[in-house]
């Protein structure tokens, strides 16, 4: 199960409009639960930028520069790493920011094999 949180009555218009499209379009229930939006928590701080953590030694670095889990969880540079390390992210874009987020020579290495396993065929390296 799924679920949609809308902010406004206009938010919850279209979620519903498309459930419904989609239901139509498919063939199938959709059971997507769409409510108001009451309250946000972050989640614990082991599953902040959960891929990057899981890299010791690259998130080891960037914490150095952010030993504050808050300014962590807050940082740009974290969670562009993050989606670079899970998979994801843009590799024009990380061609143009790779130099500034202050990576010793081993963390490049690191995100170049990740850009590597993720399929891009980028080579801005």
């Amino acid at each position: 199960m799924s679920i949609i949180f809308y902010h406004s009555d206009e938010q919850q218009k279209a979620a519903e409009a498309s459930r419904i499209l989609i239901e139509q379009k498919s063939g199938v229930k959709i059971y997507t639960e769409i409510v108001a939006f009451s309250d946000f928590y972050l989640a614990e701080d082991y599953h902040q930028k959960y891929y990057l953590q899981g890299e010791k030694a690259l998130a080891g670095e960037i914490r150095a520069y952010y030993p504050d889990i808050s300014d962590f969880v807050n940082s740009t540079a974290a969670a562009r790493l993050n989606g670079i390390v899970g998979g994801y992210g843009d590799p024009a874009l990380l061609a143009e920011e790779i130099e500034n987020y202050g990576l010793s020579p081993s963390g490049l290495e690191k995100i170049r094999r990740a850009v590597k396993r993720s399929g891009s065929t980028s080579s801005f390296f």
